[in-house]
């Protein structure tokens, strides 16, 4: 029998579809192209992904989400590592082998203005600093005059927001300011009766205040530092002090899954503060600090997941007053759109 089409004259396969020149060159061009295809599919799979960050309030954060599983959409196995000094977390970031990790933000403007390819994707906390002292009768800034105060991290962001404070309530040279390297080594003056009155953060303070309890001792929180941070900015009490950073090779290689990170941290705070008691009980064991103080440390430490493009006029504010007088301490220039993610 002849052939009464040009369809007809294309071998049948065995299932009986017939190939046409336009079906054959579709399977071509989609074999040569499968190579590249599976290139791509390789750089954005993340089979393992550590998240950093301080002991401090943020951490709780990314610890109840590791600890509840609702990153696994993100990584195949997600971690929470804690970073303990500064030195240890701008090592890790130079290195690469961290690519997540909260930070300070006058930290991550730093690093991103020096060039190290970082961007601040949100903040995680809108401020935690408070002053704690065996004094109940202090209960504004102004009857800190003439006290003696031991602030954490020398010429940092904490004792830099507190001479703002100082120098907004006309109080320069009235407080004598005494320096702790870190907030535990505060903790530990307070407690054996060195010092009366310290600036520290959470889970510092709740530490302070539990562990002065169990031995017989008093410590107050006498002062909230977001509500000077108010006053002093002339804004609202939001102190956007640390947020989650992102290296850009993490950004570029895992688009998508940086977007599901930021969307179940979101997720992750707000239960956090919805139930500070279940937050803690996951948390304890990551962050090394008993629960009770993890618990009581989570309705002061302001615990939020705000997108950081949507926080920088808060962000530059805090910025600009440490730059003020402490310019090196974000990279001697403020940083550029390019900054918030």
């Amino acid at each position: 029998m002849k052939p009464t089409s040009k369809t007809n004259r294309t071998e049948v396969d065995q299932a009986g579809y017939v190939p046409t020149r336009r079906t054959l060159c579709k399977g071509l061009v989609a074999t040569l192209a499968l190579p590249f295809l599976n290139k791509r599919a390789h750089a954005t799979t993340l089979d393992h992904l550590i998240l950093f960050g301080p002991p401090a309030g943020p951490s709780i954060t990314l610890a109840y989400a590791v600890g509840k599983g609702l990153l696994r959409e993100v990584a195949n196995k997600v971690e929470f590592k804690t970073w303990r000094t500064p030195d240890e977390m701008r090592a890790g970031l130079s290195s690469g082998s961290m690519h997540a990790v909260v930070m300070p933000t006058t930290a991550a403007a730093n690093l991103h203005t020096r060039g190290l390819g970082l961007k601040l994707a949100n903040v995680m906390t809108n401020g935690l600093l408070y002053v704690v002292s065996r004094h109940d009768t202090i209960t504004s800034f102004t009857d800190l005059e003439g006290q003696s105060v031991t602030v954490p991290f020398p010429n940092d962001t904490p004792e830099l927001v507190f001479n703002a404070a100082l120098a907004h309530h006309g109080m320069e040279g009235k407080v004598k300011l005494e320096r702790a390297g870190t907030p535990i080594e505060a903790v530990q003056m307070l407690l054996a009766g060195r010092i009366d009155t310290a600036l520290l953060p959470e889970p510092a303070v709740s530490a302070a205040i539990f562990k002065a309890s169990t031995g017989n001792q008093a410590l107050h929180r006498v002062i909230d530092m977001q509500q000077e941070w108010g006053l002093v900015s002339a804004t609202s009490p939001v102190m956007p002090q640390a947020g989650l950073a992102l290296t850009q090779s993490f950004l570029d290689d895992h688009p998508d899954q940086a977007k599901a990170l930021l969307a179940r941290l979101a997720q992750a705070a707000a239960a956090v503060n919805a139930d500070p008691a279940a937050a803690a009980n996951q948390a304890a064991s990551a962050l090394e600090l008993p629960w009770p103080v993890l618990e009581a440390s989570i309705p002061y430490s302001n615990l939020v997941a705000v997108a950081a493009r949507d926080a920088r006029a808060s962000i530059e504010t805090l910025l600009k007053t440490v730059a003020a007088t402490h310019p090196e301490m974000i990279g001697g220039r403020m940083p550029d759109a390019s900054f918030y993610l």
